[in-house]
Order: C-alpha cells, then structure tokens, then sequence
C-alpha cells in the first residue's frame, strides 16, 4: 500500500480540483478517509434520487468522466497513485450502489454499508485493477467495480425486504 504524501488542507481546500477530489475536505480526515469520502454521496444521491434513471445516468457518466481527471490530476500532484484521501471515486462508487435501489433512509444505510465492505475487502477482479491500474482511471476504475457488486448485492437484499 502506498503511504499517503502530507498534503495540508490548506493546499486542498484552496485547489478546485483537488478540493473536488478530497470531496470537499472529507478526504482530510486522518482515519477511514474513504468512509468520510462515502458519506459525502449521502447528500449528492438525496439530491439525484428524484431524477429519472436516464438523468441519473448521465449525471453518474459525467461525474466519472470529471473524477477520472480530476483524481489523477490530484494524484500526479500528491506524487502518489491512489491517495487515501483522494474520495472522489467513492462517492461515485456509491451513486453506483444506489443507482436503481428503493427509496428510503434505510437502503441508503444499506447501500453505505455494503458499498464499504466491497470497497475495503476488494474482492476479485477490484484488488487487481487496484494493484495494477494507473492514473485517474484506474483510482476510479476499482471503486465502480465495488459499486457494482454492491449494486446486485443490494438487488439481492431488495429480494427479500
């Protein structure tokens, strides 16, 4: 695992970009950066819950498209591929895990909970498009694999609640 470069919140929060990718500030946070990352999406995915699924859609593209830059621009800076406190990828990891779940703060408890534990066990093929897998593309890559095992994960759980 890579040990995080010191980056000063100075240095992020006056950065556009890194502030997005530090999704804004949460990724400062010394202990389970990614967790805070992740609680960042709750409010984004209040505000896109009431779109329709094609809005939704194109929203998560654009917001993946924006995060792969805008996380290897901000992993470039940092000098190290894959920051911890780079959470732009988990939030959208997250929308992933919500992307047709059922309403209510329930299953956005749900959807955390099981987007963390894919994210943070990194199951096969996530570990290796980890390992293996550069750039921005590759810091978003592992967390939308995660979101979409935790999207069918959550279809399971739907099944029988």
């Amino acid at each position: 695992m890579n040990k995080p470069a010191p980056f000063t919140a100075r240095a992020v929060l006056s950065d556009p970009f890194h502030c997005l990718a530090f999704g804004a500030g949460a990724g400062l946070i010394p202990y389970a950066p990614g967790t805070a990352g992740t609680l960042v999406a709750l409010p984004v995915y209040t505000l896109l819950q009431p779109l329709s699924l094609s809005l939704y859609l194109a929203v998560l593209v654009v917001m993946l498209a924006v995060g792969t830059w805008i996380c290897g621009r901000a992993s470039v800076a940092l000098g190290v591929h894959d920051h911890s406190g780079i959470v732009w990828d988990e939030i959208v990891g997250y929308l992933i895990t919500m992307l047709t779940a059922p309403p209510g703060w329930g299953w956005m408890l749900a959807g955390f909970v099981v987007f963390r534990l894919f994210d943070i066990a990194k199951p096969w093929p996530v570990s290796l498009i980890d390992r293996r897998m550069g750039g921005g593309a590759g810091i978003m890559l592992d967390d939308i694999v995660a979101g979409l095992y935790a999207l069918v994960a959550m279809h399971v759980l739907a099944m029988f609640f």
